[in-house]
């Protein structure tokens, strides 16, 4: 029986253990704070560091992550469902950059399978856009200086100078 995208990118993330979780600060959108709350997440797991992100341990390990797996994996910060996809903002225009094989295990599976591929890149536009738009410019230039090394720009999409406009 064949698994689907989401059973075969969830093996995939459960063998790699985690490794996008350490060192991410993942930046927390109104929503997804709003969210947490609803399901009972203290929001003790949120610091405010140039922007509002999730914190971590002391080894630089997500808060969130516990045996190599998301406690909040229903409702993860919109950059970690948009992954292996990240992004920056110039230029009033979301840049989408793809991992690395080295970082990321489940790039060569996506690379392999175009299906997965536009179904995960569908899913990251619609979740970065909608960080991009419920975040302040300066959080947003904060963001930006946070190096992103072994990535390729995959697509540039034009926002409107209010912000981002609607897919």
């Amino acid at each position: 029986m064949m698994q689907s995208f989401e059973e075969t990118a969830e093996a995939i993330c459960a063998e790699c253990g985690g490794r996008c979780c350490h060192e991410a600060h993942p930046p927390l959108s109104p929503a997804r704070l709003a969210e947490f709350r609803a399901r009972g997440v203290p929001i003790s797991v949120a610091e405010f560091d140039g922007y509002t992100r999730m914190k971590s341990h002391d080894d630089g390990m997500c808060i969130m992550c516990s045996g190599g797996k998301c406690r909040v994996h229903a409702f993860k910060p919109e950059t970690c469902v948009a992954g292996p996809f990240t992004f920056e903002v110039q230029d009033h225009t979301l840049h989408l950059f793809l991992k690395h094989e080295s970082i990321c295990p489940l790039v060569p599976y996506l690379k392999a399978d175009g299906d997965a591929y536009a179904a995960q890149f569908r899913i990251a536009v619609k979740s970065l856009m909608a960080l991009v738009r419920s975040l302040p410019w300066d959080e947003l230039e904060v963001i930006n200086r946070i190096p992103e090394p072994d990535t390729e720009l995959v697509a540039e999409i034009p926002l409107g100078p209010g912000g981002a406009e609607t897919e």
